[in-house]
């Protein structure tokens, strides 16, 4: 029986076998993950003065702490870190807050990426990768901007921008609005109230009322937080090492998430015709990593079995990949050397339903052509 028809013969059990969170697990996590990270920033103020290289390697270190908790962070949206809604909801939370990012806001949209893997015309990930027709389209200098934005050496920039930047403009921008939109109406209709104002608000920076509190009470504990650092160790040191720290996390996660989708040829449907299972097997990649890194991004590299389902914790991931891998002998192997090669595949053949390269769209290009 092919894989494929295998797996989704026999996905409920297999879920349903696995699908056991734990909540001492999880918490063993956060105190892992946190205090080593609260342990970094003390060990950065007190050796600042005796070798930068120590402060280097220190910043460095950090990078991957917090990559961690930005894959703690995902878990806890889930519902998956642990059994009690309420301790993925406080965690979620603080782990937003460490990471730069408002849990409940990003997890709504990374749901979005669930209901869709593989369904390119719905989702398009981080890359924002365009069909072979649009990029054709394109002038020669428009293609040339669009390879160089998607360079890898330009993910720390990414990451700089997804993880510290966007989420701060967003908030601002949307608040700056909110508040012009409240002080305009109270100015033209003053029997009515601030809060039935701020209800007639619409913004495209937030979908709910809910969104916005989240938004708001991660910015506030943030920014506090900047504040009671700066002022602890000075600010140019941490901001130095924090602007540094969280930019190369941002760029890890952006490569791994991109990676673990953009690969060769994988699977890239459109509405019609779209396998949500088909596209766990031949859409999603299994990253291979040291055993160390596996740890600093809580088992994501199996994320043709997190895409099989979310709600499997990290740490059962690994003993469902080898109780069933039969099933998953076809999903693409990825290793840390062939990442820059994967990251290549950034044209979307909607006719062929799979991710190309534009060195191979080029290829076949030219072949149409002479034929």
């Amino acid at each position: 029986m092919p894989a494929v028809a295998s797996l989704k013969e026999h996905k409920r059990g297999i879920v349903d076998s696995h699908v056991k969170p734990d909540s001492f697990k999880g918490l063993v996590q956060v105190v892992t993950t946190l205090l080593p990270l609260a342990a970094l920033w003390c060990f950065i103020a007190l050796t600042a003065d005796v070798s930068w290289l120590l402060t280097a390697a220190a910043t460095l270190l950090m990078s991957l702490f917090v990559l961690r908790v930005f894959v703690l962070m995902h878990e806890c949206g889930h519902g998956s870190l642990f059994r009690e809604g309420h301790l993925n909801r406080t965690f979620g939370f603080v782990f937003g807050v460490v990471s730069g990012m408002p849990q409940h806001v990003w997890s709504q949209h990374h749901q979005r990426h669930h209901s869709t893997n593989g369904n390119w015309s719905n989702y398009r990930g981080p890359l924002n990768i365009i069909g072979v027709d649009e990029y054709a389209a394109m002038s020669v200098p428009q293609q040339r901007r669009y390879r160089r934005a998607r360079n890898i050496w330009l993910a720390p920039l990414a990451g700089f921008l997804y993880l510290l930047l966007n989420p701060r403009l967003t908030w601002l921008r949307g608040s700056i609005g909110l508040a012009r939109h409240v002080i305009n109406g109270k100015l033209a209709r003053p029997d009515v109230s601030i809060r039935e104002h701020a209800h007639g608000f619409k913004t495209t920076c937030w979908s709910s009322r809910q969104e916005y509190r989240h938004m708001l009470w991660n910015n506030l504990v943030l920014l506090s937080l900047w504040g009671v650092m700066a002022w602890l160790i000075g600010p140019i040191l941490f901001f130095t090492c924090y602007t540094i720290s969280m930019s190369l996390a941002g760029a890890a996660g952006i490569l791994l998430f991109s990676v673990q989708h953009n690969f060769e040829h994988s699977y890239a449907s459109h509405d019609e015709g779209w396998d949500h299972v088909r596209a766990a097997i031949d859409g999603t990649s299994f990253l291979v990593l040291p055993r160390w890194l596996n740890w600093f991004t809580a088992n994501i590299a199996y994320h043709h079995i997190h895409h099989l389902s979310a709600r499997i914790p990290n740490y059962c991931l690994i003993a469902c990949h080898k109780e069933h891998q039969h099933l998953f002998a076809n999903v693409r192997r990825i290793r840390l050397g062939e990442v820059p090669a994967a990251l290549k595949y950034i044209l979307w053949d909607k006719h062929a339903r799979r991710i190309v390269s534009v060195a191979e769209h080029e290829q076949q290009r030219r072949l149409s052509t002479v034929s």
